[in-house]
């Protein structure tokens, strides 16, 4: 399964240059409900929620969207093999706990700060192209 970051979800949503590989949306995608509220608040502050709302409710409608259970919050409070941001640690908790379940998750992000501490942690992920 795909592990869909903030980053690339907007990518794809804003039709950004670099945008995920067409192919991530036939697979089983899911990410944290944080996804949801960092989607919409990026639209409101680029005043895009009008124009580009029904195309963020479609693409989270695709998305299967993971508590921030107090399993992922504890892991975010732990140290990672690099410095994160809050956010980026949420994310990666949440990729954590889902292969704590045995899940084999896939990261996909353009984020390189959350990509490299992901390579550190053993989580694969996409290309950045």
């Amino acid at each position: 399964m795909i592990y869909l970051d903030t980053s690339a979800a907007l990518a794809e949503l804003l039709a950004e240059d670099r945008k995920p590989d067409p192919s991530i949306w036939s697979q089983p995608l899911v990410s944290s409900r944080l996804l949801e509220c960092e989607l919409w608040t990026r639209l409101h502050a680029l005043k895009l929620a009008a124009s580009h709302g029904d195309a963020a409710r479609e693409l989270l409608a695709s998305v299967s969207l993971i508590a921030l259970a107090p399993e992922v919050l504890a892991r975010a409070l732990e140290p990672f093999p690099l410095a994160v941001r809050t956010l980026d640690a949420l994310h990666l908790a949440s990729i954590e706990f889902l292969r704590g379940r045995r899940q084999q998750v896939t990261l996909a992000s353009f984020d390189e700060r959350q990509r490299a501490v992901a390579w550190r942690l053993g989580i694969p992920t996409l290309p950045a192209a």
